[in-house]
């Protein structure tokens, strides 16, 4: 195909005051003609002579803006015949909805749409005004070092000079708070990573989404635990893999059915979460992390590991990460800042070889382009002062105080109707009731009392295993009481 030539000059606008490198400049410029249509996939671009005496810039410029769209996979390069626009740009291709735009062999019936993306699944209750809301594990704000972060904040804010160079940080998250992250999970998990091993996104929710959204496509299977975090449950299957349950017991996820699973056909994806599985609570023993890990070497077998509230061990010290052994790069890790602060701090992070994060963020900038970088910083600097430690030795010493008086309450209230153990670690008990109790009536006695309290339906396993999850770490003694004394009412 031949050259395209097209008015580059008048196509493509440099402002050399501008805090923006010229050579990214004209590659963003370059990319937006090709993302808008005006160069086409498989066109051939001007030589980097001809292109920098069309539009007036230097050669080496022009080099520099080929060699980061290459890097990118906007463009290609065919041997000694020139540079050409990618066939396949890594852009998400706008798809009609209309039935009629597409063929019958591939439009979806409403039947696999619904289930595809579960929007046939009953909705949350609504909550209405209450006096106290139970729920399935969540920190306590109220202790949390929020003022700190507001201070900081409008420091930050007030520093006009600041807003440039913050405003334009990374897209992997504020690169203090990279560092701060490098060092603190080097230190209490062993992780050998830098800075450029960690990706900052709003929430471990959206940290699990981008793995799996590099990891699967439609067909790929994923190993998950028969009873599971239902919302990495429904991702995975709304990114189209199909879910492979494994069971769970006392002692975590049966690896030797993962094993079993993997000898067959190895799966795309094993998911798991090692300490304080959700919804069950259980931990990962120690010889099955090792036997898993030998596994996952032998099958290369690509792992998320969801470590959510590692941080929060009450009996014992915790296991280390299978992210801190050696795993040979197949495992990506995920945590929650959230889970250390409060449920309306919305910061999680991806931690991955440096290709994959390179990846990651370029993924991430398609649904947000910079997160809140004044917060980072503010977040940051609870670390480097030390504040963010103090805060979670407080925490941790108040929830397992918090854990055993909730329990010892749940054991006089409940008796011998329910089931449940003692927590290790983390914020929430995993409480089982008879076959032939309903939950659901359960919670409706409670919520006509003002208080909310989820009734096991959001776990799709609920028609097996009669249980439910409620969280003790956000609540004080008085909270404890009132739900002490409207459960003896409503049981």
């Amino acid at each position: 195909m031949s050259i395209q030539t097209l008015p580059y000059s008048n196509l493509l606008t440099i402002d050399r005051t501008s805090d923006t490198p010229v050579f990214r400049q004209l590659a963003n410029g370059l990319m937006t003609l090709i993302r808008n249509g005006k160069i086409q996939p498989g066109h051939q671009l001007p030589p980097s002579r001809e292109m920098s005496a069309m539009i007036g810039l230097n050669r080496t410029t022009i080099i520099a803006a080929y060699d980061e769209l290459k890097a990118q996979g906007w463009l290609e390069v065919n041997g000694k015949k020139g540079v050409f626009v990618a066939g396949h740009l890594p852009v998400v291709t706008p798809k009609s909805f209309k039935t009629e735009a597409r063929s019958a062999s591939t439009a979806p019936d409403e039947t696999n749409f619904q289930k595809k993306n579960h929007f046939n699944r009953p909705p949350f209750r609504e909550v209405k005004p209450f006096q106290l809301l139970i729920n399935d594990g969540y920190p306590d704000p109220r202790i949390a070092p929020l003022n700190s972060i507001a201070n900081r904040y409008k420091t930050l804010l007030d520093k006009a000079a600041l807003h440039g160079p913050l405003m334009t940080g990374h897209a992997a998250g504020s690169l203090s708070l990279r560092m701060e992250l490098a060092e603190f999970l080097s230190r209490t998990r062993a992780l050998n990573i830098k800075s450029e091993h960690v990706l900052v996104t709003q929430g471990a929710q959206l940290a699990i989404y981008i793995a799996a959204n590099l990891l699967l496509k439609p067909g790929s299977s994923v190993i998950v635990a028969d009873m599971n975090y239902i919302l990495a449950d429904m991702l995975f299957e709304q990114l189209g893999a199909t879910l492979i349950k494994v069971k769970v017991d006392e002692h975590g996820i049966d690896v030797d059915e993962i094993e079993e699973v993997c000898r067959k056909s190895r799966p795309d994806l094993l998911y798991i979460i090692p300490h304080h599985h959700h919804p069950t609570t259980v931990t990962l023993s120690a010889e099955r992390r090792m036997k898993l890990l030998a596994i996952i070497r032998r099958y290369q077998l690509p792992v998320i590991e969801d470590d959510y509230d590692y941080d929060f061990h009450y009996n014992n010290g915790p296991t280390l990460p299978l992210a801190s052994a050696d795993h040979n790069g197949y495992v990506l890790y995920v945590g929650s800042i959230s889970k250390t602060l409060a449920p309306s701090v919305r910061l999680g992070y991806l931690i991955g070889s440096t290709d994959f994060i390179i990846k990651a963020t370029r993924l991430k900038q398609l649904v947000s382009i910079r997160s809140d970088v004044l917060f980072e910083e503010s977040v940051a600097q609870l670390f480097n002062t030390g504040e963010m430690q103090r805060h979670l030795r407080k925490s941790v010493k108040l929830y397992m105080q918090r854990r055993n008086r909730f329990c010892e309450l749940l054991k006089a209230v409940l008796g011998d109707l329910v089931q449940f153990t003692n927590p290790e670690g983390g914020m929430a008990v995993w409480i089982v009731f008879p076959d032939n109790y309903s939950v659901s009536e359960l919670a409706m006695r409670l919520y006509a009392k003002g208080i909310h309290m989820n009734d096991g339906s959001i776990y799709p396993y609920s028609t097996t295993i009669n249980g439910t999850r409620v969280g003790f770490a956000s609540l004080n003694d008085s909270e404890m009481d009132m739900f002490a004394q409207a459960l003896v009412q409503v049981k």
